[in-house]
């Protein structure tokens, strides 16, 4: 078994390189979906300390949009995607063929629509995975929830809680070429499937 808290260099870099070829499908994929060039830095991968995550968005008390999605698997873990509120509304806009500042609140079609742009990044981001590993991941359907991003990060963590005070993060962010949307894109591995995805890259 990989000691998780201990990974070496070499077998971070082969994270990042997965996540890096993961995060570049879904940016080429959203690029599509929104009509509009997506940058993307290069993924981090940490261990964090669970309570530390809301910060990685701009606080606790940021309101937001998440969609999250639990991969099954060999390696089961999660994806979340989340936006500033303004950026998901932009988003919606952008996918219902509206003004830009029409949407105010998300009708059930609006939210469908980007439960629909999650399965779209999530299913880009595990080819990668896949590719690499051969690992077959498959995501669940999406949830969505608008709420401060320390109220949905705790819907996610209280799962991961259980598991330990540390979550091993692939997140990446993602910038729209005009600054109308920005995001993060996250990867949380259950413990043991990193050691799984490491194995089967060969970083042992």
């Amino acid at each position: 078994m990989i000691d998780e808290f201990n990974l070496t260099p070499t077998q971070l870099d082969a994270l990042r390189e997965i996540g890096n070829v993961g995060a570049g499908n879904a940016a080429t994929a959203l690029s599509q979906v929104i009509n509009k060039r997506i940058d993307m830095n290069v993924p981090k991968v940490a261990l964090i300390p669970i309570e530390d995550v809301p910060e990685l968005v701009g606080g606790a008390d940021k309101l937001i949009v998440g969609i999250f999605l639990r991969v099954y698997g060999k390696a089961p873990g999660n994806i979340l995607f989340i936006m500033p509120k303004e950026s998901a509304y932009y988003m919606v806009d952008d996918l219902m063929g509206r003004p830009h500042g029409s949407t105010k609140t998300l009708n059930e079609m609006d939210v469908s629509a980007l439960k629909e742009v999650g399965n779209i990044l999530s299913g880009s981001y595990l080819n990668a995975f896949f590719h690499f590993t051969n690992i077959s991941m498959v995501p669940s359907i999406p949830s969505l929830a608008i709420d401060m991003a320390g109220a949905i990060l705790n819907i996610v963590l209280v799962q991961l809680g259980q598991m330990g005070d540390h979550a091993m993060v692939i997140e990446t962010k993602f910038l729209a070429e005009d600054d109308s949307v920005n995001g993060h894109f996250f990867l949380v591995p259950d413990p043991g499937s990193l050691t799984t995805l490491v194995k089967a890259v060969g970083v042992e």
